[in-house]
């Protein structure tokens, strides 16, 4: 009969490590201009497109939607180019369009006149206007980002993204 070899059983080492792991970089806070340190807030935003012709699938910019969960901030700006709205489309319903992007921004200013999203809170409106939908006026992904001035950066985003 054959014998069974029978294996001794020892705990495995880690193995060593040749060098030691490099030093983790120290984060300096930013400087503000006049030697302050700045806080910098995480937001979302979301960009408002406009597509004429959905079968076609080409769109044009028209707006920023950014959300500031840290400052309670919610606002959308909005601006159409007709000029390209009209080169992409040249029957695109212009008045439909506008009354939508204007819709937009009245739910961020939580008006009254923008129907019932308009009293919920600035998250959940934030939610409900970049929920995927497929009508001319429709919000693109969600990105996000840090900044010091929400009110700032989407005016850069504006001039950036849709001008």
């Amino acid at each position: 009969m054959a014998r069974r070899r029978t294996r001794i059983h020892r705990p495995r080492r880690r193995p060593r490590r040749l060098h030691p792991p490099p030093p983790r970089p120290r984060h300096r806070p930013r400087l503000a201009p006049g030697g302050g340190t700045v806080n910098r807030a995480p937001f979302e935003y979301a960009l408002i497109r406009v597509i004429p012709r959905l079968e076609r699938g080409e769109r044009l910019n028209a707006g920023v939607i950014l959300y500031c969960q840290t400052c309670d901030y919610l606002a959308a700006r909005c601006y159409l180019d007709t000029d390209r709205l009209h080169a992409l489309d040249p029957d695109a319903d212009l008045p439909g369009i506008r009354r939508a992007l204007r819709t937009i921004e009245g739910v961020c200013a939580a008006e009254r006149t923008a129907g019932p999203a308009a009293g919920q809170d600035p998250g959940r409106r934030f939610r409900w206007l970049t929920a995927p939908r497929s009508t001319v006026v429709q919000p693109g992904p969600v990105h996000t980002g840090l900044t010091a001035d929400p009110d700032a950066e989407l005016r850069r985003l504006l001039d950036l993204l849709v001008r």
